[in-house]
């Protein structure tokens, strides 16, 4: 059985590449779970503890919220904080999410979509991560910090996991949510349009 692997950084900072990749090296993923569970704060505990025992991966939500317990549940598991540039990310978010608000966010951040609260996104986002490192200070060997838009690759993951690396190459995944919002699709002329639908008839 392989050595649980935590993936703690927030969502849009590459956790689905890093659940890509964790699949091709042969672990059992799971993430995002309970995001719209009404009663999540009050599920969340029993719902992890469950999680943890059927897989050995886990990425998204809510798995950063949990980092300190698992870290007691399962001694010598490895954590990958993925981390990413916070204009980036919160441009992401709002690109994504809006205005929209789900139970799971509400907890994480104590308010609504990210829309219009945008700093306290970005607020609560720096914080989380300044914990995992205060908390991993004196145990580098459990905690990689990885940038994926940077630095993602197989060396760093597998170096870290103590996997070989696999011949295929490294996953980036949901990269149109990793360059934040698309441009608007150009609009055709009516010329253009309707010159289009005589070619279509042809």
């Amino acid at each position: 059985m392989k050595r649980k692997v935590f993936g703690i950084g927030f969502h849009k900072t590459g956790t689905t590449t890093l659940k890509v990749a964790l699949k091709k090296l042969g672990y059992r993923v799971t993430g995002a779970d309970g995001t719209r569970d009404p009663d999540i704060a009050t599920n969340l505990y029993p719902m992890v503890d469950e999680l943890a025992e059927q897989f050995d991966g886990f990425q998204d939500d809510p798995w950063p919220l949990v980092y300190e317990r698992m870290d007691k549940r399962y001694p010598g598991s490895k954590f990958i904080l993925t981390v990413r540039d916070e204009d980036k990310w919160i441009a992401s978010n709002v690109a994504q999410f809006g205005t929209e608000e789900t139970p799971m966010r509400k907890m994480i951040y104590g308010v609504g979509g990210p829309k219009g609260n945008e700093a306290i996104f970005v607020e609560r986002m720096k914080r989380h991560n300044d914990d995992v490192k205060a908390y991993f200070s004196d145990r580098p060997n459990n905690l990689l910090i990885l940038n994926i838009e940077k630095e993602g690759g197989w060396p760093p993951i597998c170096g870290f996991l103590d996997e070989p690396i696999p011949s295929t190459p490294f996953p980036h995944a949901n990269q149109g949510s990793m360059r934040g919002p698309r441009k608007p699709p150009k609009k055709r002329s009516l010329i253009g349009r309707i010159a289009r639908l005589v070619r279509l008839r042809k």
